[in-house]
């Protein structure tokens, strides 16, 4: 499994737990962390990436050409982490909840710097509301960390959010002195240029896994069309089978039942907001 991603090397872990450093060949393979591969090696012992298995989830983002870009291999949750400051920013909230329904993976939301709080913000209420776990961290006080940890046991997460929330200083609390964080490398050429990762895995105590991410300030998930939007709100899905029509964008045409539902308050008019606001960018970004 790939624990780490470098320019043109991957850190990899074998079953029995070793770790070497393997080359990537070629420009037709990309591996990611996460990634289970193959590894074959040169008669002068150097290793290097031979293929990929099967992903069973990809996490992915889309660029500003509107082409795709992979960032994690085989994630089973997002933690979609928010602060008390920076302020949240809830239409990138919604982005990643999308790319968690989309691709089948588990997600929760995180507002750390609980201790910046007098009340527990709105935000909270609204997602658990649908149906998202939501908690209220604190690195400071410890506030809401072992209902987190408890959260990733047994799961391979990927922390993601705003630059400034605190995701480095939640993983480092949640990791401890016992974890393992990769970065152990055997194998030669452990030069200065290979210090530096893109991303990289770490285990926690719980037989949880962590794969860090770098912060954003903006993010969607790559999308084929428009339509495909709405499968990723869940409320918005649970309403669009009952429209007039089988392609209705859910904008302005006659007989739609989010926009019914919408004025009705069965779907919070944010996370409609939300909805329209992504399926334009989709639809504008693969005009191009």
């Amino acid at each position: 499994m790939v624990v780490a991603r470098f320019r043109r090397h991957v850190a990899v872990e074998s079953s029995s737990g070793t770790q070497s450093l393997c080359v990537i060949r070629g420009r037709t393979l990309k591996p990611l962390v996460g990634d289970d591969v193959l590894v074959e090696r040169n008669d002068d012992g150097t290793r290097f990436i031979a293929g990929l298995m099967p992903r069973r989830t990809t996490l992915t983002r889309i660029d500003s050409r509107g082409a795709c870009e992979a960032v994690a291999a085989n994630v089973t949750q997002l933690l979609i982490v928010a602060a008390a400051e920076p302020p949240p920013d809830p239409f990138l909230i919604d982005r990643y909840l999308v790319a968690a329904e989309l691709m089948g993976a588990k997600a929760a939301v995180i507002v750390n710097k609980g201790d910046l709080l007098e009340t527990e913000p709105a935000l909270v209420g609204q997602y658990r509301a649908i149906g998202y776990p939501a908690l209220v961290t604190s690195v400071t006080s410890g506030a809401g960390l072992e209902a987190l940890a408890a959260a990733m046991a047994g799961e391979r997460s990927v922390m993601v959010g705003q630059s400034g929330v605190g995701k480095s200083s939640l993983g480092n609390a949640l990791l401890g002195a016992d974890a393992r964080a990769t970065g152990e490398l055997t194998a030669k050429g452990r030069q200065g240029r290979h210090t530096t990762t893109t991303a990289s895995l770490s285990r926690l105590p719980n037989a949880g896994e962590l794969i860090d991410s770098p912060g954003v300030r903006g993010y969607a998930p790559y999308i084929e069309t428009g339509n495909e939007v709405a499968h990723g709100f869940r409320e918005l899905r649970a309403h669009a089978g009952r429209c007039r029509f089988d392609d209705c964008a859910h904008r302005a045409e006659p007989g739609c039942a989010i926009k019914a539902a919408v004025e009705a308050g069965a779907i919070a008019a944010a996370r409609y907001a939300s909805y329209a606001q992504l399926r334009a960018l989709v639809e504008s970004l693969r005009l191009r």
